[in-house]
């Protein structure tokens, strides 16, 4: 009986022996036997709502945006010049004239005529009261918009006045409409105009105010302001070349001028430029530092073609602004990247990628923490997260994801 079970034990141990050598050959590279997968690793996440967006990255350029030719209009010569890079505000001379200045003001439209004669009206004489206020001038009282104004002129010599055409109307200015002229006394005439919209009146005071103000620029004190007496800009200006040199004349080019905020262009094609709007929230990667949150400002409307050959697509050019000017005070120019959000879904509720578990039947759903499946559509995908919808989800509800 003890032989017998020793027999036993020795055929046991010599089984297990086996067995063990037949472990250890399938696990050798090639063996017929693949090791079990690791589990995959599992968290949970709370589905939250918020704003998803799809990004598109282009290259722009940041400097002082598209310069624009700055020409004279006063007969002279050119005999002062700013350097290139310089800054000029309104009352500020931008050149000289036969060593007169010739000072920016700010506005939409060139002056083009003399100004002098009191109760002239029209949106040139706008332009010259508002910048005489913002210089400091006082211009007094403006008669309000829809008031009629008496200008008195010398009469001139009695001529047979021409036969108006059927239907035509008196106008004075630039189509304002006025009353015919009447007699006013010997000597003189009057014409009665109504002041429009955007309009002012070169008032008795005004010209007192053009008065001091030449005086005190260094102007003949005249009290009229002549056409190229000064130059109307759009706002403050940075020189950004020199057209002429001094001795030129001052009629024609003198030099290129840019604004003095910092931008970044953007050369976009049409179909990159029509998920774009003006006010569209943006990044920009500068070459070294932070991205810089900013804002499209301006959207072109000519598409023009870059250099690069006939096949190059036409592009319209994008303006952005960053948020803070300030952390651009070390660079006058740089290439750098904007992220523009190519499309937004507002208010959505989202979920990593990782939570989605597809169907077998098709289609997918997430695993509630403390339930079964949701099934859920899908929407938007953008940074490893997924727009999710369907019945039964909530925000700060609990689901499964890979860790």
């Amino acid at each position: 009986m003890a032989k017998t079970v020793r027999i036993l034990v020795v055929v046991l141990v010599a089984l297990g022996a086996l067995a063990g050598a037949a472990v250890a050959w399938a696990g050798r590279p090639g063996g017929g036997a693949k090791p079990a997968e690791q589990p995959v690793a599992v968290d949970t996440v709370a589905i939250v709502r918020t704003d998803m967006s799809t990004d598109q990255s282009l290259p722009g350029r940041l400097g002082y945006g598209t310069a624009r030719p700055v020409k004279g209009a006063k007969e002279g010569i050119v005999t002062w010049l700013p350097a290139p890079g310089t800054a000029i505000a309104r009352g500020r001379q931008l050149y000289r004239v036969d060593d007169r200045p010739v000072p920016l003001f700010y506005g939409r439209m060139p002056l083009f005529r003399t100004l002098g004669e009191v109760n002239t009206v029209g949106r040139d004489v706008q332009i010259v009261a508002a910048n005489l206020q913002a210089l400091g001038y006082p211009i007094g009282d403006q008669p309000r918009t829809g008031q009629t104004v008496v200008i008195t002129k010398p009469a001139s010599r009695p001529t047979t006045p021409a036969a108006p055409e059927a239907g035509s109307e008196a106008k004075t200015r630039s189509g304002a409409e006025a009353e015919p002229e009447a007699e006013a006394g010997a000597g003189t005439r009057t014409t009665r105009v109504v002041v429009g919209q955007g309009e002012d009146v070169l008032t008795r005071t005004m010209v007192k105010a053009i008065r001091k103000w030449q005086r005190d620029t260094g102007l003949p004190v005249t009290g009229k302001i002549e056409v190229g007496d000064l130059l109307v800009l759009t706002g403050p200006v940075r020189v950004d070349a020199l057209d002429a040199q001094l001795g030129d004349p001052a009629q024609g080019p003198l030099m290129s001028v840019t604004p003095t905020a910092k931008v970044v262009t953007v050369q976009a094609e049409a179909e990159q430029a029509g998920g774009i709007d003006k006010g569209d929230k943006v990044t920009v990667a500068l070459p070294e530092g932070s991205p810089l949150p900013g804002k499209v400002t301006a959207i072109g409307t000519a598409l023009r073609a870059e250099d690069g050959g006939e096949n190059a697509p036409p592009k319209l050019t994008v303006t952005v602004t960053v948020d803070d000017p300030r952390k651009l005070a070390r660079l006058d120019s740089a290439d750098v990247e904007v992220g523009f959000a190519a499309e937004t879904h507002e208010g959505v509720l989202v979920v990593p990628v990782g939570a989605l578990v597809a169907l077998s039947e098709g289609g997918y759903a997430v695993q509630r923490a403390d339930a079964g499946l949701v099934a859920v559509d899908t929407g938007m995908f953008a940074k490893g997260l997924v727009e999710i919808t369907g019945a039964g989800l909530d925000e700060g509800m609990t689901v499964v994801t890979t860790s």
